[in-house]
């Protein structure tokens, strides 16, 4: 719905309830990418889908960001400004650091992620996370990025892994 008919979704800026159940739910029952936000709610492993970092207040933040800021229906207009071309290999010239997480949407294999970013510096296939990788697995995500970040970044101290 979100790619197709986002301005179907204007609800969700009516009801904090409403939106709550949305960004919990998202139509896929257990699976990815609600699972872990459940698995958090509930605070126990849904269908072999645990939370990760995430903690019910880390949900309820998300919730509220969204309702405070009224940006639930254009977060999810992204996805419809991007509907046709979402999956094409991007032509982006800056350098890139890619998390491929086995629970998103779109696995990138690393021939098109090379394909997409011309300089990529860092790509790496873990084996948890999802679509909130960054908010489920931040452990997996932000110190590996920061690293090829701080690497490449002019200014910064060149840090390499061991």
């Amino acid at each position: 719905m979100m790619g197709t008919r986002p301005q179907t979704l204007y609800g969700l800026a009516d009801s904090p309830v409403g939106l709550a159940a949305w960004l919990f739910d998202h139509g896929d029952g257990y699976g990815q990418p609600a699972a872990a936000i459940t698995s958090a709610v509930l605070g126990r492993t849904i269908n072999g889908h645990p939370a990760g970092d995430l903690t019910r207040d880390d949900v309820l933040d998300d919730f509220t960001l969204y309702w405070l800021t009224n940006t639930a229906i254009s977060a999810a207009r992204f996805y419809w400004e991007l509907h046709i071309n979402l999956y094409n290999a991007a032509n982006v010239s800056i350098p890139a650091a890619v998390s491929v997480f086995p629970g998103e949407n779109y696995q990138a294999p690393r021939s098109w992620t090379e394909r997409a970013y011309h300089k990529l510096i860092y790509y790496n296939k873990v084996d948890k996370g999802g679509h909130y990788a960054a908010w489920e697995q931040a452990q997996l995500f932000s110190p590996k990025h920061n690293r090829q970040r701080k690497t490449h970044q002019p200014g910064c101290q060149r840090i390499t892994s061991g």
